[in-house]
């Protein structure tokens, strides 16, 4: 059977003790952190390259649209995606352990939740 398809979503407590460390920081030592944090980031995925279908990235500030179609801004824990391929769901989840994300940057946690039905061509 071929591997399947995950999404993994990281996410962070924006109200959370991670988060107030992290802007408890200067600009100095966010900037720094950034840096290291980046690196690392980048060489996880040199070293996952294999099993990376998507990169994906941040995620930006949220509308939520309702039935009444107005939108309002809220905050969620959703911070940064990427879609990866793995045999399982547990070994899909066990690629993000010790991931930088949670290491050097303030997120708490990866979702990570099998992609359903048939891939969309463009």
């Amino acid at each position: 059977m071929p591997d399947a398809r995950y999404l993994a979503v990281f996410t962070m407590d924006k109200t959370g003790p991670r988060w107030a460390a992290w802007h408890a920081m200067t600009p100095e030592q966010q900037e720094e952190k950034a840096r290291t944090g980046v690196a690392a980031v980048k060489a996880w995925e040199a070293t996952h390259s294999d099993v990376i279908l998507y990169v994906g990235g941040p995620l930006g500030p949220t509308k939520r649209i309702g039935a009444d179609g107005a939108g309002a801004d809220v905050v969620n824990l959703l911070t940064v995606f990427m879609v990866v391929k793995a045999p399982s769901h547990e070994a899909a989840a066990r690629l993000f352990e010790g991931h930088p994300h949670m290491s050097i940057f303030p997120c708490d946690g990866v979702e990570v939740m099998p992609v359903l039905g048939d891939e969309i061509d463009p």
